[in-house]
């Protein structure tokens, strides 16, 4: 099954809103920032896909470091506003069956967007990240994992969001789950960071960060 229509329509409703409020957080983000430089050592010169991109600050950040960034988001309004803003090339697709071409890419980011989806949801997104990798590619991905309410495993759902009429559930992932899925779909985790939210910059949510990679041809 698709990732919903109430999940698009919920984020165009809020795209504007949600690129003021989450400008230049990577500013108080240095691990965060650490993590997108590895990446794009390790893509080189290669195409990188930054896959639920939002408004785009994080393509925009890796932008800037040379890398070769397009960005992919589920809602065509967080894609125009991140095209407004940065110049790059953004397009609305589901991450579920990516527009891309296999063993097309060097890298794939994906921070915060695999939280909207279920467990089939995101095995079939995991597949479709090992498809477009090439052998050795490698993939960063980021999802919170919980907070003081609610435990890795659970949800939570919302309907209001800065007085804007939402409909979005946040699956709170468990990291050990998500490494034995990413497994399944071809993808080995060599590195893993947990970390503690950032007083004051970000929803207070506990976070981890797991980079994958296809393995490299025999």
């Amino acid at each position: 099954m698709p990732p919903s229509r109430s999940t698009r329509h919920s984020y165009d409703t809020v795209a504007d809103r949600y690129a003021t409020e989450i400008a230049g957080e990577l500013d108080a983000k240095p691990l965060d920032r650490a993590l997108l430089n590895t990446l794009a050592e390790l893509a080189g010169d290669g195409p990188v896909l930054d896959v639920g991109c939002g408004p785009g600050h994080v393509t925009a950040y890796l932008a800037d470091r040379g890398t070769r960034v397009s960005g992919l988001d589920l809602s065509p309004g967080m894609c125009a506003v991140a095209r407004r803003s940065t110049g790059l090339p953004f397009a609305a697709a589901d991450m579920t069956a990516l527009p891309v071409r296999s063993g097309s890419l060097a890298a794939l980011l994906c921070c915060y967007a695999l939280i909207h989806l279920t467990g089939p949801q995101r095995a079939a997104a995991y597949r479709e990240f090992a498809r477009v990798l090439r052998p050795g590619g490698h993939a960063l991905l980021a999802f919170h994992t919980g907070d003081g309410d609610t435990a890795p495993g659970g949800s939570r759902r919302i309907t209001d969001w800065w007085d804007h009429e939402v409909d979005l559930t946040f699956h709170f992932l468990d990291p050990d789950a998500e490494t034995r899925a990413l497994a399944e779909a071809g993808l080995t985790v060599t590195a893993r960071l947990d970390r503690a939210p950032h007083p004051g910059t970000e929803h207070a949510s506990r976070r981890t960060y797991l980079l994958t990679q296809r393995p490299p041809a025999p």
